[in-house]
Order: structure tokens, then sequence, then C-alpha cells
């Protein structure tokens, strides 16, 4: 027989033999207690049967009626059920009955559900075998962390137990806990020592958890997330709202304030109807004999009682004393010839002429019915249209009436007009404003079938039925929100939700082997992907291409595919897996990777010493290589754990104590009186003597603690310590936290960080990493084979096979399209990914880099022979040789690699060569500079981080993988030992994709670390080039491009905005930027030959490209010229000005449709050659320099007179150009520069005032032009072989590469024209400044070259009207004008001139040219300028000392007075031929009528200029040519040309 514990000593014998009464204590000793009274109602039963806890009377209650509140149990204690009694934790489940009823003992688990899970000792919980041991109690008793191996065991029985870091001993010393376990609100020691001693005072602003053993800040009360580990913090925070302001039901609904006390029961609980004011219903009221009916109601006689007037006269008794029957009629009375109507209510009559007269006559109102007019009391008509137009027609006021509209919120109308409810509130279950009922009438409790009616929808409470189009349209028709439940609609983005709906992943993430919620549901009830068409299913459901099964080579990962094939392929035994047909190459023996199904492979390895890399860490064991940056970084790499061996103490983070010897611990665990520290430095003297409760303590920001060195102050974790020790700041985790806390882009908050991702990606639940929505692929050209593989499914297709080896590729995502480059057909190639289609787009190209412009549409690709990188645009036609588009050739020695990133509009380069660099410029070719140079020597692939704008290239030789930023900045390098030969790189997210030829590998490690290193694919074949294939690859980003709709092509420019059209070879940018033609009919070029001038119109300039020969043209000869060498043309006078070398001439020449006509000599200048000359074309003067005079002169239109410009003692002037408008001339000069003279170009006014020096870096410039504007000056340096070009402040220096054997330049527009010389071949070429492309070639010397057309001299100057107003000279400066006198004469005033007076010398002297003076003879030619007009130092030889100066050199002075000089132009003949023409290194000789010069040995050239001597560049011995010859140096060129 069995009884229950209550029926023990309950003075009842309810065993037979009286056990139950047995050893029962009738009164408690010491004074009759057995427990300590304090004890009794505690919450905690002391007696086995609880009864202390049960319905006790304290003796000091003063009010025995009252029974006390049930205590509530202190939080972790359990409160049994119907009863005061409260229990620990630990007596649930422990198979011990302690609440009266077993309530303990209930819902215990005796075995787990799912195999594998762990039971705790309590056996309250299952928990995952992952989870034990894992240094955080998952089990309510910690029973999953006690035994773990980490724990150290005692060595003897008496030798205390040793617990591990962050862990702490229990009291009774048998087990250890962790320290976010002590004061946590819960036991974890058996002993119950963990929650003891932690009484904690919160301050102000605090709140204390329930268990009371931890303080938080009041502001993360109710944050949504659980800072007390009772949850305590989160409790009651429920915030009432208008909408909801009361929870029942266990709070499973909310209801509005208005239902609250309003009569009816909302709550199944009813506690909406609860603790009701009893003021707010109105008591009974007694009747009193004075109340007054309502009308129309009538009271009855002597009574309070009130009938309706339908009651009087009805025949029926319903007041008492028959008071509603009295004075009936029954008959109407006729009085003469009027005739009376009885009233239906029969108690009265009315005059026939008052019914239906718009008044009620009648009480019951019988005289208006049943009127048939259209006003209600029937006399009177109305138009409808005024009915209801809020204006009453009839008197009655029947045309307003019965005039509702329905509205939203007044839908149906009840209670007799009186009320008026929304639609929302009829047939919602509840009887609502209607006290009829009415909103509740009629209702259908089931929905017709679908189809009939409308109604589809019945709502949740049965009383409703809706459209179902009504559904989930974001309104609640069903008063209980029904309508309105489950309307979560899946998207491509957000087609699974997870974690309680706090997170929705997109259709791609689910059952993709990743779990990305946390609560697993998305790789649960997976199914096997079917494979598609030409696919083999492997046995682990990986689907690889059929054209790879039984290829000898494993591309499942369980191998399957070489599994019962019929006929294996066969390889060499040594080549073999002993246990299969797979086939092996010997860089796959013994590389640590299993390649045999068996690991055979990587069997009998032997074990040698390796050398590491320049950045690598070498292993103490010698046979393993680490990266650098392995070391000391908290990781143990290296086998033999070396890495971390003798690494700097770390530190421990602001919310743990570092022990003396290097340990972090809690700070709670400081001055426990228990020692936690290994060398037991948290205990000392200054915890009792100074600590946080001492005087003085320091007014913390936060914290403060006790420490062995006195009180220190701490802050919460997300702050640090100020150096001040008292105040917190926030810890910016984004920018000082080491490696990155956030791997896209990270948020700084107090006391923490979001991470957030950047566009296209989702995060990924541990709050740091993001994922692509979309599965990224693999592109990747392995030996002649493009492959594909998925990055998540490993699915592995074989989209194309070739002859011969594919070396570089890339795709276009919008149009589906792989382009490769196939060198059997030396073409670049395009297969698409959909149809697997094949074309050509470019033929004749050996390219070793290909790239697509996904945003300009377009592909480019390197030439490493020709050094260049071209263009086309994208297409599935093949592009014809002459359409391809030049982007750069300008010094690329060897390029190696090409980049794109038309996002920025930018383009990257590596070059292999003798200096190996990494370059960019526009992808126009525009702002190029140099990005990288140390740090490389053979950079062969380049990849762009789109998430962290850096560049990375895969070093071959370096054996590494650099990245830098896209400025140059930051470069880190990382080597591996399973990247010995690196060949193509890729970055995208967080991962580093590179292919290795040696190891035959493509494989992929976290790009900042290299660590999470795998291999992708593994093949016999050479792994060439990688891309990565997903759209975010290739965002969608808007196109400057569309907008130009260039004619041919359109290049992006730096910044995207920018774009520019180019043109292909013989094709001309048009002025509008957009169009590809040829230059307007008026365009045409003139060369010049020593014995003709050919026009060539610039607009057959198409059909002339690359011909042989001239194009179509017109030719004059020259028959009165003997040696023509410049030209110059004013072309609205059509006047042709020609320089005869041999002659020392300009003359005057008309232009027409017929040819050239003489008009007239404008120089004669014997025994001199004119070198420069150029005609200012408003007035028509001429500007000129020549040998034996090389100052600067300008002469009028026919010769008249001439005056000097800048005398200056000039050297080696050999191009002048003019700008008429602007009023400004620039010239080339020889400059004094530390003793040598070099070349140079300055600029004045045109009336030789505001000299100043330009440009000094040419080493031979000359064909000197403006641009239209005035603003840049052009000239061809001819030493370099570049034209260059820079505005005439000095800045926005451009060059561009001609040849090297440049001879002339000329400009059109903006369009480049010029010629070079080589091997008696003279070519002219053209360019808009991108590509130069060749016109034509002859076998004519060209002497010069120059462009005009009709508009190419347009604009006006001070000069432009009747010559200024000048009688003689007009010369213009910016703004003004100024008047020059020809030689001879002297100005009268600022505008005339007249000739000076005739002076005769004595004997020994001779006068100046302008007659001003006579002076000695011996001043002439003295290297000192006596006259004003400098003409006793001109035609000197000064390379002969004269007398009295022994050869010094006396800079000549700088005369700006604007005097004249009067006289012609004197020729003397002062040097000999040998001297003056073969520079005195050899002799003059008669050769077919021509002076030539027979040079001495050791010299050659044309005029001996050129001395022996190997290794001699062109550059210095130009200079050294000018520095020698001075003036000389053009004429030289000239001679050369004969």
């Amino acid at each position: 027989m069995c009884i229950s514990q209550t029926q023990l000593c309950d003075t009842l014998r309810d065993c037979p033999d009286g056990f139950d009464e047995e050893s029962c204590i009738t009164k408690c000793p010491n004074r009759g207690r057995y427990i300590n009274r304090s004890l009794v109602c505690d919450g905690r039963a002391h007696c086995h049967d609880g009864s202390d806890e049960i319905a006790y009377l304290a003796p000091t209650t003063t009010v025995p009626d009252i029974l006390p509140a049930q205590p509530v149990c202190t939080s972790p204690s359990v409160r049994c059920r119907g009863s005061t009694l409260c229990i620990s934790q630990t007596q649930l489940c422990d198979t011990l009955r302690d609440c009266p009823d077993g309530f303990d003992e209930e819902s215990c688990i005796t075995k787990c559900p799912n195999r594998g899970e762990f039971r705790c000792k309590d056996r309250r919980k299952c928990i995952e075998r992952s989870l034990v041991c894992d240094g955080r109690a998952h089990c309510h008793d910690g029973s999953d962390e006690i035994g773990c191996p980490t724990i150290a065991a005692p060595t003897s029985q008496t030798a205390p137990l040793k617990c591990r870091m962050g862990s702490r001993l229990c009291k009774d010393g048998r087990e250890c806990v962790l320290h976010s376990h002590v004061c946590d609100g819960e036991v974890d020691c058996t002993d119950g020592s963990d929650e003891q001693d932690c009484e904690l005072l919160c301050k102000a602003g605090q709140f204390q958890c329930a268990h009371g053993k931890k303080c938080i800040d009041q502001q993360q009360m109710c944050d949504g997330k659980a800072q007390c580990q009772d949850r305590s913090d989160e409790m009651d925070c429920f915030k009432a709202t208008k909408s909801c302001s009361h929870r029942c039901d266990n709070n499973s609904r909310c209801i509005p304030e208005t239902f609250l006390c309003d009569g009816e029961r909302d709550c199944a609980d009813d506690s909406d109807e609860e603790g009701c004011d009893s003021n707010k219903v109105l008591p009974p009221v007694l009747p009193t004999l004075a109340q007054t009916c309502t009308s129309p109601s009538v009271r009855c006689r002597g009574s309070t009682l009130c009938i309706s007037q339908t009651q009087l006269c009805d025949t029926l008794r319903d007041c008492p004393d028959g008071f509603d029957e009295e004075s009936c009629i029954t008959k109407c009375p006729n009085r003469g010839r009027y005739i009376n109507a009885l009233c239906k209510d029969g108690r009265e009559c009315v005059l026939h002429s008052h019914v239906c007269d718009g008044e009620v006559d009648c009480t019951d109102g019988s005289d208006e019915q049943d009127c048939q007019f259209q006003c209600a009391h029937g006399k009177k008509c109305i138009d409808q249209q005024q009915m209801c137009d809020g204006k009453a027609q009839c008197q009655d006021r029947s045309d307003e009436m019965d005039c509702f509209k329905a509205t939203k919120s007044c839908s149906h109308r009840c209670d007799n007009n009186s009320r008026c409810i929304p639609e929302i509130f009829l047939c919602d279950g509840e009887r609502d404003y209607c006290p009829d009922g009415f909103d509740e009438e009629s209702c259908i409790t089931k929905c017709p079938n679908r189809g009939e009616f409308r109604c589809q929808f019945q709502c949740a409470h049965g009383k409703k039925c809706i459209d179902q189009q009504q559904m989930c349209d974001g309104k609640a028709q069903c008063q209980d929100r029904s309508d309105e439940m489950d309307c979560f609609k899946a998207t491509k983005s957000c087609s699974h939700r997870c974690d309680n709906n706090s997170r929705c992943i997109p259709e791609t993430f689910l059952c993709d082997g990743e779990r990305d919620c946390s609560d697993g549901s998305d790789e649960e009830d997976c199914v096997a992907k079917l494979c598609g068409q030409q696919q083999y299913h492997c046995s682990n459901g990986q689907c690889v291409s059929e054209a790879l099964r039984c290829d000898g080579h494993a591309d499942c990962g369980d191998h399957s595919d070489e599994v019962g094939c019929a006929k294996p392929p066969h390889c060499p035994p040594e080549r073999r897996c002993p246990n299969s047909h797979e086939c092996l190459v010997e860089e796959w023996l013994c590389d640590g990777e299993q390649d045999c199904q068996d690991g055979s492979d990587e069997m009998n390895c032997k074990v040698s010493p390796v050398t590491c890399g320049e950045f690598q860490w070498s292993c103490v064991s010698k046979t393993q290589c680490i990266p650098a940056t392995w070391r000391c970084d908290g990781q143990q790499d290296c086998e033999d754990y070396s890495d971390e061996a003798g690494c700097d103490q770390l530190k421990c983070s602001n919310q743990l104590y570092q022990c003396g010897s290097g340990e972090c611990v809690d700070h709670s665990l400081l001055c426990d009186h228990i020692i936690n520290c290994p060398d037991g430095s948290d205990e000392g003297h200054g915890c009792s003597t100074n600590n946080c409760s001492s005087p003085g303590t320091p007014q913390c920001d936060q914290h403060c603690v006790s420490t062995p060195y006195g009180p220190r102050c701490i802050c919460a974790a997300g702050f640090r310590l100020q150096a001040n020790g008292l105040s917190c700041v926030d810890v910016d985790e984004c920018n000082e936290v080491l490696p990155p806390v956030c791997s896209h882009t990270c948020l700084n908050t107090r006391s923490s960080f979001l991470c957030r991702c950047h566009h296209g990606y989702l995060l990924e639940p541990n709050g740091h990493s993001c994922k692509t929505q979309d599965e990224a692929h693999l592109l990747a050209s392995v030996q002649n084979e493009l492959l594909v593989l998925g990055l998540h499914s490993s699915s592995l297709s074989l989209l194309s096979t070739s002859q011969t080896p594919v070396f570089c590729v890339d795709y276009d995502w919008r149009d589906q399209r792989v382009y490769w480059v196939s060198l059997e057909e030396e073409s670049i190639k395009w297969t698409s990914i959909n149809t697997k289609d094949t074309g050509t787009l470019v033929k004749g190209v050996k390219s070793e880099s290909i790239a697509v412009d996904w945003v300009g549409r377009n592909l480019y690709w390197l030439d490493g022979l020709a050094s260049q990188i071209l263009a086309v645009r994208l297409g599935t036609s093949t592009v014809k040789s002459q359409n391809y588009i030049v982007v750069l050739d300008e010094d690329l020695e060897q390029p190696r690699s090409l980049l794109l990133l038309p996002h920025k509009g930018l383009m990257y380069w590596s070059e292999v060569g003798s200096d190996p660099q990494i370059e960019r410029s526009g992808m126009d070719g525009s702002e190029r500079k140099v990005v990288l140079t140390r740090g490389l020597s053979w950079p062969v692939s380049l990849s762009v981080d789109t998430l962290t704008d850096r560049i990375y290239w895969a070093d071959e030789k370096l054996q590494c993988i650099g990245s830098v930023s896209l400025e140059g900045h930051n470069v880190r390098l990382l080597q591996l030992t399973e990247m010995p030969s690196p060949f193509s790189v890729m970055v995208f997210n967080d991962m580093v994709y590179w292919s290795d030829t040696r190891r035959r590998t493509i494989q992929v490690s976290h790009k900042n670390t290299g660590k999470n290193r795998k291999v992708l694919l593994k093949r016999p074949g050479q792994p060439f080039g990688i891309r990565i294939m997903h759209p975010l690859r290739q965002t969608n980003v808007s196109s400057p491009c569309e907008k130009l709709q260039c004619s041919h092509i359109c290049l992006l420019a730096p910044g995207l905005s920018t774009a520019v059209c180019r043109c292909a070879a013989g094709l001309l940018l048009a002025g509008d930027g957009l169009t590809c033609s040829t230059l307007v009919d008026t365009t045409f070029l003139l060369l010049l030959s020593p014995t003709a001038v050919t026009q060539i119109y610039l607009s057959t300039i198409h059909n002339g490209v690359g011909l042989k020969r001239l194009p179509e043209h017109h030719i004059w000869s020259l028959p009165w010229t003997h040696q023509a060498s410049g030209l110059d043309l004013a072309v609205q006078e059509r006047n042709l000005y020609l320089a005869d070398a041999a002659q020392g001439s300009v003359d005057l020449l008309k232009l027409s449709s017929s040819g050239l006509t003489p008009d007239s000599r404008v120089l004669n200048l014997q025994d001199d050659t004119v070198m420069a000359l150029a005609v200012d074309w408003v007035t028509l003067n001429l500007y000129w320099s020549s040998r034996k005079q090389p100052d600067l002169h300008v002469t009028t239109t026919r010769g008249q007179h001439t005056a000097p410009l800048l005398q200056l003692g000039l050297q080696g002037t050999t191009s002048i150009a003019l700008h008429p408008p602007s009023g400004r001339l620039c010239f080339t000069a020889l400059g004094q520069v530390n003793v040598r003279s070099l070349p140079q170009v300055d600029c004045a006014f045109m009336d030789g005032r505001s000299q100043k020096l330009l440009w000094r870096k040419a080493v031979m410039p000359t064909s000197l032009l403006f641009s239209n504007k005035g603003t840049r000056l052009y000239w061809a340096d001819i030493g370099a072989g570049v034209i260059d070009s820079i505005l005439l402040d000095g800045s926005g220096y451009k060059q561009f590469k001609a040849d090297p054997g440049l001879m002339s330049f000329t400009l059109a527009e903006n369009v480049l024209l010029w010629s070079s010389l080589d091997k008696d071949v003279t070519r002219i070429w053209f360019s808009d400044g991108f590509q130069p492309k060749q016109l034509f070639e002859v076998n004519t010397n060209v002497v010069a070259l120059r462009v005009y057309s009709k508009t190419s001299q347009k604009g006006t100057n001070s000069c432009s009207e009747r010559n200024g107003g000048c009688s003689q000279l007009c010369l213009a400066y910016p703004g003004g004008r100024s008047c020059r006198c020809g030689r001879g004469y002297q100005p009268v005033d600022t505008n005339t001139c007249s000739p000076f007076p005739s002076l005769q010398c004595p004997e020994g002297s001779r006068a100046c040219s302008d007659g001003s003076r006579c002076l000695p003879l011996t001043k002439f030619c003295n290297h000192q300028t006596d006259c004003l007009d400098h003409s006793d130092e001109i035609k000197c030889d000064h390379s002969k000392p004269s007398p009295g100066h022994a050869g010094n050199t006396v800079p000549p002075s700088q005369d700006w007075s604007g005097r004249t000089t009067p006289g012609g132009v004197e020729v003397q003949k002062l040097e000999s031929c040998d001297a003056q023409q073969c520079n005195g290194h050899g002799k003059c000789v008669a050769r077919g009528g021509e002076t030539t010069c027979q040079c001495v040995l050791g010299y050659h050239g044309v005029f001996c200029e050129e001395g022996e001597g190997p290794g001699v560049s062109n550059a210095p011995l130009t200079l050294g040519i000018l520095s020698l010859i001075g003036g000389v140096l053009i004429a030289a060129v000239i001679i050369w040309k004969r």
C-alpha cells in the first residue's frame, strides 16, 4: 500500500499498522520550534511536507483575518504549482519529489529525441553534441561543461583542482565554472557558491536584474536585447498605444482603450471588463410622478407608464385605467358643405382640404400618408434634379429626405437612423453600436462556392465574407485582421523567411550547402538537384560536363565520374593511381593534396628542407614556409607551432585584467579572496586597504573596480579608458580593430558597430561577412579548354575547346558572351554561354591580354609585339583591320596584362620589360601616369577588387600576389608555398583566386590573410586565364557613350562622366566631335619641295590613306626659284611668300586656280639665307630672320621698309609663329646655359616688347604654330621625334610621339600633320592627337608643309583699319599697336616717319646704318654695341677676335627704344666658304654646279659638323652643333635636303 507524503503525521491512521503516524513530532525542540520561524513563508520549503510554506499565519500579524500575500520566488528559484513553496533549479528533475504535487518531476527528459544529442544531467534539456565543452554552459545545471578535457585533473587526492583560463573554482573545490556564469542568477556550482556573495547595489540611472547579481544602464532596458541572463530587463516592456492599449489572453491579443469597460467581452479571459469603475454604470432611478415621457410617447394618466402614439385607440387597453382607449372617434360628423376625414388612429377628424397638403393635422400623421404627388403633401411637383440638393423646394421638405449616401466611416444606419457604422462592423461577430442588432443580422456563416457571387474569403470569426481580391491588400476588411495575415509573397530576393521572421533570404540560398539562417531552416528538407543535359550526375550530387567523364581525371569530388568506365584512358604506370585508372602528373605527387581516391599519391613522401621566399617566414622545422604576416598573429600555422613561439605578450581587452603572468581574467575576479591568476597577481594588500569603497575613490565615468594596486576605473565593452584614467571614450571598431571587423562596410555606433554590405550582397548570420544572392562562376582557360565552375555548387561545364592553348579570356555579362584569344588562328573569338555558338571578332592579332568594356561596349587588347593597346566595338561580326583603334602606342616597351575599370573610365596595364611597372590612363588614353614601380619583377596579371578599390597582380618571378590602391599607395604582398608560378589572378567579395601553371591548379584563399586556402580546380592541362562571372562584376551604370552617339567608336574618359569619339584610319573627327569624316573642301595642304609647290585638298585624304604616291593634287613648278626653303600664305589676299636659300631672297607670289604668278621681291639678302619667316595676315608685314642677321626683323609687304624687331644677339632662329589677333609672336633661338648654347622657345609681343622664355627642354624645335585661339603653341622637336605643345602661360605641356625621322609639322584645326624622312622617302602623317596614320609617301624632298583654309585666318587687331594710322610699319600687341619706321627713317611723331639726313664720315670711320653717327672702324665688330640700330655688330665673324678684345665675348645690350635705322640691307662678305659652310673642318668644292664640303679626317656630315666617336647620341651631338655654329643649323638642314 502506498500513501502520499501529506498523509504522514496527519493524525489520521492510513497505514493498517499505523506506520504513517509513528515518529511524529508533537512538539518542536528549542522552545517549541523545529525550524526558525523566520523561515516560515519565506518562499522556500524547509519542512519535508512543505507545510512551512502552506497557509501559514504569522504570529505578528496584527490583522489575523487577512492572509499574507503569496511570496514571489526569487529567480532562479521556481514556485511549486498551487503553492507558495519555492524550490531551487537543481531540485527540478532530480528524481526526488520536492513539490507536494510532484510538479518538479514533470516533463523531465528520459531520452533525447535525436540521436547523438547530449542529455543534461538535470534531465531538463537535450543539446547538440557540438555544444558540449565549448566554453559556454547550455544546460541549466552546466553539466555540458563539466569534465571537459581542457580542465586539468587533480594530480593527487590532496592537490587542488586547477581550472582552465576563463573559469574559476567552486568553493567545494570539486568543479570549475566560467567567470561569465558567476553571479548570473543561475546556480552552476553544485554547492551554489557561484551565486553567493553577489550582493550588488546599483547606482542611480542603473537597473538591477531580477536575480540581483548585475546592474545595467537604464538605457539598455527594453532595447530588444537581453543584458540580464534572466531577461528581466526585457520584461514588462509593453508600451500602450492608441490601437493597442490592453494585452490579454496570455498576451496573444491587444485591444484599443475604447474596448475597455464597454460592457462587451472582447478578451477571452474577460480582463477587459475587470476592475471597471462602478460609477460608470448609472444607478437605477426611482420614478416620480413628475416624470415626463419623451415625445411622441404619452404618459398614462395617474401613472409613470409611457406608451407610444400607436398604442392610442388601437382597441387594446395599455394604460391601467384604460386612458389610451378613451375619446376615440369611430365616425366623423359632417357640418354643412365641409366634409371631414377620420384619422387612422380614430381619435380625431380633419378637413379633406388638409389631407396631403404637406402639413400634419392628424396626431398620428395619417392625413399626410398615401399621397400620390411627388411632394409628400401631393400638391406640388418639382424638378427631379432639385431633390437632395441641400435646399427644400417642397413645404414638407420631402425632396430632401432619404438622401443618405454611404461613406467610408458611415456605411450603414441603424437604430431608427440614429446611429451610423462603417462597413467593416457588419458581420464581424461583435454587436457594435446598433442596439437593434442590425449589424449582425443576415450574416453568412459559410462562404458560397468559388465563382458564386464575389465572396471568396471568410473571415476567421466566421461572420463575414469578403472579395478575395481584398485579401492581403494592406488594408484589413475583417475586424480580426485575418484577411491580412499570412500575406508573405516570395520574391527573387526574399524567398524564405527564417529566424522567427527576422531574416529573409533569396531562393538561391536554399539548399546551397551553406547555413544562412541561424535556425538552419534554409538547409532543411533539401533534395538532390537534377543536372542539365550533357551533364553527368556525380554520386555526391555534383554536376559535371559529360565530356569530362572517364577522361582519366576525377572532376567529381567523390571520384565517381571515373568509376565504371568502359574504355579508361591510358597513362604510364608511374603516373597512374594504383587502384584506379586515374592519371596523375608529376607535380601532383606529394603536393599535400589527395588526388587518388585511396590517397596513394601522398604516401611515402620524403620531407626535405625548403627555401622560403622573400615575403615568407620559415618554421623552425625548416620544412614549411608561411607568409611573414602569419607570424605572431595569434593562430598556429606551422605544424610545429613555432610561428607563435617567442611572440610578445598579447594585450588583454579593455574588459579584462591582465595577470602578471600574461593571462586575462575578468575584473570581477579581482580581490575576491580567490587566486585566479596563476601568479596570484589578482589578489594583494591593496584589495583591503585601498578599494572602490575607500575615501578618495576616483570619480569614474562608468565603473570602478578594486585591484591589488588600488581602485581603478574600467569601461564597458565598446569603450576605452582615456589617459586621465577616469573617462571613457567610444572605441571606433571600424577603424581601430585589425583585422577588419566587417568584410564590406562598417558603421561605428556607441559601444558597438554595425556591418553593412554593398549593393547586391546580403549580410550573413554572423553579422560580419556578406554573400551574393546568385552563385558566382569561375571562367577558366585550362590548356585548350574553356571551363565554367560553380563556386558554390561545384558544377563543372565544358564551354569550348581549341587546338592550341587559350591564354586569356574575358566575358560580357549583358550579352552572355565569352571572348578568348586563339593563337592557332591569330584571332579573338567569342562563344555564346547560352547557345555555345562561336564566331570571330578580330583577325590577325597575337594578344597577351584582352578586356571587355561592358559600359562603353568595346573590346580592348594588348599587342605586345607592336607595343600597342587597341580597341574595337563589341559585336558578333568580324571587324576589319582598318577599323581598329589604337588607344595607346607611346612608350610601351613590353605590356603584359590589361585591366579595365569602366565604372571609373580607367585603364591599367603592367610592363614586364627592363623596368617593370604598373601604369594607368583613361580608357581613351588620356591622363597617363605610372602607378607602381617598386615591389615588381614580372607582373603577369591584373585584377581589381571593386569593394576596396585595390589593384591585384600576380608576379610570376617573385611567386606572390600583390595589391595596391588605385593611386599606388599601401602595397601588400602575399606569398604562399602553394603559388610557385601564379599566372592569372581575380578578386571577388572576400576571396582571391589564382591559377598556377606549375601546380596545374586554380586555388582560392582569403584576400587579406591568405588563409582558408583550398583547391577549386585541378586538371592535367595548365590553367591560364581566369575570370569570375557574376552580374556584380559588371554592374549596370549609365554610359556617357549613350548620349554621344559616336559615328564610329566611343571611348570612356576618366571619371565616367565624359567620353570621346574616335575614328578609324582614313577618317578624321569632325568639328562636332561625334562624326568621322573628311575635312571640308576648303582645307588644303601645301607641300614645298626645292623646285615646286604641291596643293592637296584634305577632302581626298580618305582615299589616300597608306598610298605609295601622291593623292589627287595640283603641282606648280618654280622656274624662277633656285632652291625653295620656306613659305607662308596670306589666305584672303592669296599672297604666297617664298624663301629662296640660293638667292637669299623672299618673293611674293599670287596664288590662283591656274597656279602661281610672281608679283614682287620682298627681300634680297646677298650671300645670306632666310632661316625663318612668317606673315602677319592682317598687315601683310613679313617677320623674318636670316643666317647672318639672326635677330628678328619685320618688312612691309613689298619690301619698302624694314625695321629690326629684336636685336638681342639671337642665334639659331629657325622658326617664327605669329598670332595677329592677339598681337603675339613666338620664335626659336639658342640660349646661354652655363656657357653652353641650348635651344629654347621665346615669346614676345609683335612689336618686340615683353620677351620671355617659354620652354627650354626641346632638342631641336622648329615649325612653330599657334592654335586658332592663340592660347597654345605647337612645335616639332625634330631632335626627339615628338610634337610638343604648351599654353602661353607655361602650363599644360603635352607631347605626342610622331616619328624618329620627323622633319616638318603643321596643324589643321585639331589634326596634326607632319612629314618624316627615311632613306630618301618622305612620308606624310596625320593624327587627331591619339593615333598616327600615314597618308602617303613620295620620293620628293619635302622642305616644308603648311595647312590653310578659308576659315584658318580670322580675326583683327589694332592695325586692321588703315594700317593703324601708321605711315610705315604697324606692329600689333595685345590691346594696341606700335608704329615703327624703317631703316633710313626717323620718327616725326608716334605715327609718321621722315628720312634721316645724309652723314659724311671722316677717313678711318664709318657711319651707322641709321645714319645717326660716325664711329671709328675699331668700334665695328668689337662685341660692343655702339650704334643705336646695332648695325656696328651686324655681319661680324665673332669666331675671330677683334683687335683689343682678345676674343672676350661682351653680351649685347638690350635696346627697347624703338629707334629705326636708315638705308637698305647691306651684306658684307666677312667669312670664307671653308669657315662659313664647312665649319672650318673642310674645304669647299664644286660638284655638279653646286658647292659642297669635303671634310677633313675625323669629321663628316653635309657641313662637316659631326665629329667621329662611338656611342654618341643624336641629341647631345645636335646640341654640340648648335653651340658651335649657332644660326647655321637650319641652313644645314635645307642644304641637306637638296
